[in-house]
This record gives C-alpha cells, structure tokens and sequence, in this order.
C-alpha cells in the first residue's frame, strides 16, 4: 500500500489568538484561546448517526479528517516541546481511525522552515504534503497534491478567498504571492506591498501553505537564514529549491480555506464546519 504523508505545523505561539479583544466564546473555547493553542479550539461536531448533537471536536480533528476524505494515511504533527495534553488526546479519545498520527518537536518557535525540518526522520524520504494547523483546506485541494512525484502547491485566486472562506481581503492582501508561469511557480513574494501587489496583477495567486514537497526540501530548509522577522523562512526555502532548479507545478484550488488565526475567526469557522462529519 502507497502511503501518502502529510506534515501539519501545529506549533504556532497563537500569539494573536491570546487576545481578548473579540469573539463570543465558550468556557472552553475561551480557555484554549487564552493558552494559544489554536489546533485545539473546540468547534461544535455534526451530528452522526442521528443523534442530537455531537458535542466538540478539536479543530485538528477537522483538518486529520480532511487529511484521510482527501487519501492521505499518515500524518506528523509538528508541535511544542510541552505538547503532552495533545498527545494524551491523540492516544485516547481522539485517536485517529483512518491515520497513522506521529508527532515531530520543534524546540523553538523559530519559523516554519525550521518547523518541516524537524519532521525530516519522520518523511522517511518520501514526498509530503505541508499545510497549517490553523487552516482548514478542502478535500478536493488536498486531494488533487495526492501521489504526485514532482513537487506542487495550491495557490487560490484572492476572489475566491473572500466568496469561500472566512478570511477578509485586508488580511489576504498580506498573505504571501505565487507568480505563475506556463502552469509552474515562478517565484513566490512573502507579504508583499500594496505596490508589488498591484504591480504583480492578476498573474499572481495566494499562498495559503499548501505544499508538495520533495525530500529536498529539508536540505533547503536547514541553509536558509533567518529572515527580517528573524525566522526561517519555509518561502525562502522553497525559493532555494526553485534557484537549484526544482519547479512547483501549480494547483488553482477552485475552493476556500477556513482560518484560525483570532477570537474572532472562532464564530464563522464554527459555522462554516455545522455540517462537516469528522471521522479521522
């Protein structure tokens, strides 16, 4: 059997999301927004087998569950050292049924470069999807990267971000910038100015972090340097891959993307996942 592997860096700060200045939450939603840790918001599940009601899931939970709907049979989620509640949930209640579920530390908050290096052992030197775990991807996305050799991203239009997804435009006018050419990425701009933005026009797509990625990518990880913001950067990263003459043939995802970044993501992200079973 094919295995098909997926990185899902979970470790983020959630340094946004300790801030109480929006949101309607719950008890123990607001308790998870208070320690940051956005991969373990409780979002109310779908009923199954026509009961009332289902109580909460974790938002991974959605995510693993996309994961398997798309084909994906292992996952490794990169977290903090003091990761032991996730683990005591992924090895009880929440224990996927579909995934394989390894986890990968990444002793500091240093940058998603540093993040997909740490799962290196774990990739085996297989290729491998890398998404984040405060981003709920659709199927039909995820699913088209699946059993590709070559390496691949999925770029979205920014039209179709506003109409299917939860993310509003000054927030995607940060994100960063993939240049298309002859169905290839030709390069990628990590948050660019409102002047490169319009100057790129309608050649340029979103990245949303949504990666196949080759085994070269850890080699390309470990010598980028640290960026403005003082992180090492997976977009530099993948710049230098594209420098060694590895080409990232482009997926135009034709869905959204759900984002957890704030208190304020909680509410629409809970709405827009009302009917989704989850059975990872």
């Amino acid at each position: 059997m094919t295995r098909e592997r997926a990185v899902v860096l979970a470790r983020g700060l959630g340094t946004r999301m300790r801030v109480a200045t929006d949101g309607d939450l719950d008890p123990d939603q607001a308790q998870a927004a208070a320690t940051g840790a956005k991969a373990m918001m409780p979002i109310a599940a779908a009923p199954t087998g026509g009961g009332s009601g289902a109580g909460s899931r974790p938002f991974l939970d959605y995510i693993l569950s996309a994961l398997a709907d798309a084909g994906y049979t292992d996952v490794c989620l990169v977290v903090a050292p003091d990761r032991e509640a996730m683990a005591r949930y992924y090895a009880g209640a929440g224990k996927p049924r579909r995934l394989s579920l390894a986890f990968a530390v990444q002793d500091e908050p240093i940058g998603t470069a540093n993040a997909v290096a740490a799962a290196e052992a774990w990739t085996d030197g297989d290729p491998f999807l890398v998404i984040n775990g405060d981003n709920y991807y659709g199927v039909p996305t995820l699913a088209a990267l699946v059993g590709r050799a070559g390496a691949a991203t999925a770029l979205y239009p920014a039209e179709t971000l506003v109409a299917r997804s939860n993310i509003p435009l000054e927030r995607i006018r940060a994100f960063a910038l993939g240049v298309v050419e002859n169905g290839y990425l030709a390069r990628i701009v990590e948050k660019p100015t409102p002047e490169q933005t319009a100057a790129l026009g309608d050649t340029a797509l979103v990245s949303m972090t949504c990666w196949r990625m080759p085994p070269a990518i850890h080699a390309a990880c470990r010598r980028v340097t640290r960026s403005v913001r003082g992180e090492f950067e997976l977009v530099d990263a993948v710049n230098a891959l594209m420098a060694d003459g590895v080409r990232f043939e482009v997926v135009v995802a034709g869905d959204g993307v759900l984002d957890l970044s704030q208190r304020g993501d909680v509410a629409a992200v809970e709405r827009a996942l009302a009917g989704v079973t989850v059975d990872p």
